[in-house]
């Protein structure tokens, strides 16, 4: 009886998604999302995306949350503003970037970042709570400061798109980067959240050639551990275009978080290389990009952001990822 259960739920399962990766058919507040990352609290989906902080929206980082993935709610801001010590470093930030959302510790860590559009003066900064239900009495964001910081005329890579890694209790990474010298990573002080004297390697993923047209653009690094390798996800080409962006997600693989990654004829992503997992391949939706991976028992997601093909507005897109040999697959834009 036991088997024929299982059977069963692996039956339904799969007729609830399909036997083939494909792109959900959502719902709700979709548009205006930019820049998604996603995590689940108890029986709640939570997605925090690029925005807020222009024309007195009363704060920064919007949430969307959902209980079933397909229809999604907005959920206000998750901080009231640009905190002083970011007004004071990045005086030109209108609005935060690109955050990234993990637990370890005992709380969730929110990364986000400073900057304004092709500049390298930018900053990483982390703000950390308890818990992300709302309605908690114990939900408070804590300012945690700043964590990394880039400067424009000394540094060759962009303190953007920071995305939070944990291997294990004792061992957590930041990995990020926009353009110029591409994705760096340094391993933090998991008590802090922050880089330490004691870990002063600074890693690098992810390069491409600088000349045109390519122009160095890879941003919006992602990493996941599946079986007995490291995935690093990163959207390739240019964004923010509207029905004019050409953003592509392509993927490469390490035995060691550290890398080197490669793709799937052996060429480093730190060389230009890097296996495509999506790209626009239809009007209807531009530019799908700046991912996120949710990894749930029995089924993995690529969340990502599309520009409409008509409005160019951004979209949250969710979808189904299989792997297959090693590799994952997800679906096809309509």
């Amino acid at each position: 009886m036991l088997i024929r259960t299982i059977a069963l739920l692996a039956i339904t399962v799969a007729a609830a998604w399909g036997t083939e990766p494909e792109v959900l058919k959502l719902s709700g507040d979709l548009e205006g999302v930019h820049d998604p990352v996603i995590i689940k609290q108890k029986d709640t989906y939570y997605v925090f995306c690029t925005g807020g902080g222009r024309g007195g929206t009363g704060g920064i980082i919007p949430i969307r949350t959902s209980k079933d993935l397909i229809h999604w709610t907005n959920a206000g801001m998750a901080l009231p503003g640009i905190p002083e010590w970011g007004k004071r470093e990045i005086p030109g930030a209108r609005e935060a970037w690109a955050p990234d959302i993990s637990y370890f510790k005992g709380k969730y860590h929110l990364y986000y970042a400073l900057s304004t559009f092709g500049s390298r003066n930018s900053a990483i900064g982390l703000a950390t709570n308890p818990t992300l239900d709302a309605a908690d009495p114990k939900y408070s964001w804590t300012d945690e400061g700043m964590v990394l910081r880039s400067v424009q005329d000394k540094d060759d890579w962009n303190a953007i798109d920071p995305n939070l890694v944990v291997e294990n209790a004792d061992t957590v990474w930041l990995n990020w980067g926009s353009f110029w010298s591409g994705i760096k990573m340094r391993r933090l002080d998991p008590d802090t959240g922050k880089p330490s004297d004691k870990y002063p390697t600074l890693y690098s993923l992810c390069s491409r050639p600088r000349r045109e047209p390519i122009n160095g653009s890879v941003e919006a690094p992602f990493l996941v551990r599946h079986d007995d390798w490291w995935y690093l996800f990163v959207s390739y080409d240019f964004c923010c275009r509207g029905v004019k962006s050409t953003y592509n997600v392509v993927v490469g693989r390490a035995r060691q978080i550290t890398g080197p990654y490669l793709d799937k004829d052996g060429k480093s992503l730190a060389e230009g290389g890097g296996t495509l997992v999506i790209a626009a391949t239809t009007p209807n939706w531009r530019g799908p990009g700046h991912q996120a991976v949710l990894q749930e028992p029995g089924q993995d997601y690529l969340v990502f952001h599309a520009y409409h093909g008509t409005t160019g507005h951004s979209y949250l897109q969710i979808s189904t990822m299989l792997w297959e040999n090693g590799w994952p697959r997800v679906g096809a834009l309509p």
